[in-house]
């Protein structure tokens, strides 16, 4: 059955959001899918009047949604048996699967914003249609240690725009969080020689470089025990704070820099400090502890 006949464009080769599929198909396009993003089935029927309005408005939600969410369309009357098992007995009939079980659903006609109320609660707020959206979900998956779906969301949005830094960026920090640092590396050797002062990018190649740092130095509870026993050990405690830092205990490899900074200013060349400075870089301006840790440095200099 074309979908030009349920009154829509065929729109499923563009983009892979929106397939039809069969009772033998069902399975594995609705179920196993469903098991990696939720899947809207759209049960309908040529003869359906409501569901020629339903259709172009909740394929253009589905492909707004980039991937967040997939649409597989069942035309009854060619396939009732499942229809038939799901107890589907008027269409448009709308059954969202999350994680292969049915989860919510629709019926009839409903405006476009309903329909995005609707994705949005399946997918519990991460449908995103534009792109400075997606990198607030991307920022936030990588917040929660969700790293997969950060690395599917930032490789879709280099999809559709190879410059867009914050996407490049986010991609490089996500495989430095993982411990891919060669292939963090090769993403930020392709950014253009002018864009390498992106603030974005900038962040991203301090963090790869601080990773480099502390695969260099030793085991924490090594330099724990050095520290702990010569308050005065200044190279261990600044390996000590790279390593934190690698281990994502930002506040304490700040409180560690910040020690020796206060105890020995000019200690190996400032280095306590510019290690300060390039953290402040790898973690942003806003985030807390380089708010935090940026008024002691000042106080510890400046009074």
């Amino acid at each position: 059955m074309s979908m030009l006949q349920n009154g829509s464009a065929p729109m499923a080769a563009a983009d892979g959001y929106i397939k039809d599929t069969t009772s033998q198909a069902f399975v594995k396009d609705v179920i196993e899918e469903s098991r990696k993003q939720p899947v809207l089935v759209d049960f309908w029927a040529p003869w359906c009047g409501p569901c020629k309005q339903l259709t172009p408005i909740l394929e253009k939600v589905v492909k707004n949604a980039k991937g967040k969410v997939k649409l597989v369309k069942m035309d009854i009357d060619q396939h009732p048996e499942i229809p038939g098992q799901l107890g589907i007995q008027s269409i448009p009939a709308i059954i969202a699967f999350v994680n292969g079980q049915p989860a919510d659903g629709f019926m009839g006609a409903l405006p476009e914003s309903k329909i995005n109320e609707f994705i949005e609660r399946i997918t519990k707020g991460k449908v995103a249609p534009k792109a400075q959206d997606l990198l607030k979900v991307a920022e936030e998956a990588l917040a929660q240690g969700t790293t997969e779906e950060a690395i599917e969301i930032y490789q879709h949005l280099i999809t559709e725009d190879a410059a867009n830094l914050p996407a490049v960026a986010g991609l490089a920090r996500v495989l430095v969080q993982t411990g891919a640092l060669e292939e963090a590396k090769a993403i930020l050797a392709k950014v253009p020689e002018a864009k390498q002062g992106d603030t974005a990018i900038a962040a991203a190649r301090a963090a790869l470089e601080l990773a480099e740092q502390a695969n260099a130095v030793g085991p924490i509870a090594e330099l724990e025990q050095k520290v702990a026993a010569n308050a005065l050990d200044h190279q261990s405690r600044y390996d000590l704070a790279v390593t934190l830092n690698a281990k994502g205990e930002k506040a304490q490899a700040a409180d560690h820099l910040l020690s020796i900074v206060k105890r020995d200013r000019k200690w190996n060349e400032d280095a306590a400090r510019k290690q300060l400075v390039q953290l402040f870089d790898a973690w942003g301006p806003m985030d807390e502890v380089t708010i935090d840790a940026r008024k002691r440095l000042s106080t510890i200099l400046f009074s």
